[in-house]
Order: C-alpha cells, then structure tokens, then sequence
C-alpha cells in the first residue's frame, strides 16, 4: 500500500497546532528545584568507611579521572602470640568530573559500596581546574544519595539471607528438641523420685484384729 501524499505533513501541523494551544509552564530555577528521578546520575558520593583501597575504581575508569593515594600502617595483633596485620589507609580519593563520562563503571565494580550516585547536580565552577573534587566533598555528597528503593514483597529473599534465616530455623529446632528432652528427663527423674518414696514409706495400720478367746471365757 502506497503511502498517502503529505501524511507525514498532516501529522506535523497537527503537533504544532496541539503545541500552539497549550499554555507554556516555566521552571522558576533556582528558586524552585527541579524533581530528578532517584537514579539520577549526578554527582559520585563517597562512603570513605567501606573503602579498602583496592584501587579497582580507578583500574576499570575508562576516563582514569579517579586519584587514590594510600599508605600502610601495622594493625597490632587482636590476641596474645597473634601476627601483625597491614592494612591500607586511604590518603586521598578524587574524581575529576571535567574528564568523567558518567558511565558508572566504578560504582559497578565497587566491591564494598563504597561509591553511590548522587542527584547532586549544582557543582559547576568557573575554572576547569577546580571539577577535580576531593573525598571531603564526595563525603558531602554521599548524604544526599536517596535511599535505595524497598524490595518487591513478592520477590525472593538473597541467597545470604536465606541460607541464615535457614540456619537459625536449624538451630531454633534444635534447640526447642533439646528442651523437649530436658523437660522429659525431668520428668522421668521426678517419676523415679516418687515411686522410691511410696516404697520406703511405712505401711498405714489396719483395722483392729479379734484378739484370740482366753480360757476363762469359755
């Protein structure tokens, strides 16, 4: 079927003119806030407590706009005759946003939560220099990251929480069977108990007995 000449040209006129009829509706920025979706891809936050410095973030950065510096320190050992432990401590952590694409690989490969996206998006600077923002102002950042969304109530439950809610289910069983036995065992004891006291209790007296007839009353 051949396509009717000028549909195409109908259909446009016809969005202009639906266009034309409605009233236009300005965003008052700044004064009023825009509404972002909870995913937004704003700024990256930085929770400083989950990070190891594994320096995987800045390893998978297609960009290389991530900084990490880091030294060691000698953790003393938790028990008497244990071993020293090194561990690393973050120095500094920085993502330059002026060479940041916003694919959010680093965020991905975090593997301790450690970098969240932020609707943040008010952070513009007159010098190109100054996008390069260090972990105090990520740590800023990571406050406005919005809470993640609830689970579907439908769904089902990680691998992690099941195998521990099924491990406590196994040791609650235990646990009430162990009790169960106890309290049989008990009672058996108290059982035992009692049948040994009626038996080493004396016997009641009985009824009066005819005595035997003297010869005098014969």
């Amino acid at each position: 079927m051949s396509p009717v000449p000028g549909r195409g040209l109908a259909k446009g006129l016809a969005v202009t003119l639906r266009t034309m009829t409605r009233r236009s509706v300005t965003a008052q920025y700044p004064d009023a806030q825009p509404e972002l979706p909870p995913r937004t891809r704003g700024v990256i936050g930085l929770f400083e407590e989950n990070c190891t410095v594994c320096m995987l973030c800045a390893r998978e950065c297609p960009d290389w706009c991530i900084y990490i510096d880091s030294h060691k320190e000698t953790v003393p050992p938790a028990a008497p005759g244990g071993r020293e432990r090194s561990r690393n401590v973050l120095d500094r952590f920085a993502i330059d946003f002026a060479l940041c694409m916003y694919c959010g690989i680093c965020i991905e490969v975090c593997p301790f939560d450690a970098l969240f996206w932020s609707p943040e998006f008010e952070y513009a600077e007159t010098d190109i220099h100054e996008l390069t923002h260090e972990r105090d102002k990520l740590r800023e950042w990571m406050w406005t990251v919005p809470a993640p969304p609830a689970l579907d109530p439908a769904a089902e439950d990680p691998k992690e929480i099941a195998a521990a809610r099924k491990t406590a289910d196994k040791l609650a069983a235990e646990q009430a069977a162990q009790a169960q036995q106890a309290e049989q065992a008990q009672a058996g004891t108290q059982a035992q108990a009692d049948d040994g006291t009626q038996a080493d209790s004396p016997q009641a007296p009985q009824g009066p007995q005819a005595e035997p007839p003297q010869e005098g009353d014969a």
